[in-house]
């Protein structure tokens, strides 16, 4: 019997597609891998239901792979039944913080490593850039850093000169004064 085309027959939504099943199953794994990964007070910020909490809790001590591979199915079995929006959120959030943190110490890791390298130049070009700085500190510690890096010592002057460049501009943004 030929079909008739103009019947709600082939118009019916079925729901999602089974690849899209397939991507959504994999996003809440993909989840439950980031919270399996989390601190325990970075869990305790995201309010997780008890068993989902106690199931990511089982998986961060367990160290046999099978185990742990059934551990996180488990995971992303129980996120099927929460409210994902806030954990991604706050997933995210870390992240974005995580990127945030490593570009801030790469900035002042190269200006550490330009005031060694170039002395004098990079003294002018920073106290440029953050006029509020102590000229006469910095001077001094860039001087014991490159001596220090002539003599072939260990860059202990060097960790300091960061230390000293991460408490001063770590706090304010490029710029301020």
């Amino acid at each position: 019997m030929p079909r008739d085309r103009d019947t709600d027959e082939f118009d019916a939504y079925d729901g999602p597609s089974r690849s899209q099943r397939k991507r959504d199953a994999a996003e809440l794994y993909d989840l439950g891998l980031d919270l399996i990964a989390m601190s325990p007070p970075e869990l305790d910020a995201l309010e997780l239901p008890e068993k989902l909490r106690d199931a990511v809790d089982l998986a961060q001590r367990i160290t046999a792979h099978g185990g742990l591979a059934r551990q996180r199915n488990f995971v992303a079995k129980l996120l099927r039944k929460v409210d994902v929006e806030p954990i991604r959120a706050t997933i995210e959030r870390r992240q974005l913080e995580q990127k945030l943190a490593a570009r801030e110490f790469h900035r002042l890791e190269g200006w550490r490593d330009r005031l060694v390298n170039e002395g004098e130049p990079a003294i002018e070009a920073l106290l440029a850039a953050e006029p509020s700085l102590d000229a006469a500190h910095l001077c001094d510690l860039v001087a014991t850093a490159r001596a220090e890096r002539a003599a072939g010592r260990a860059p202990s002057a060097a960790r300091e000169l960061f230390r000293w460049l991460r408490e001063t501009l770590a706090a304010r943004p490029p710029g301020a004064g």
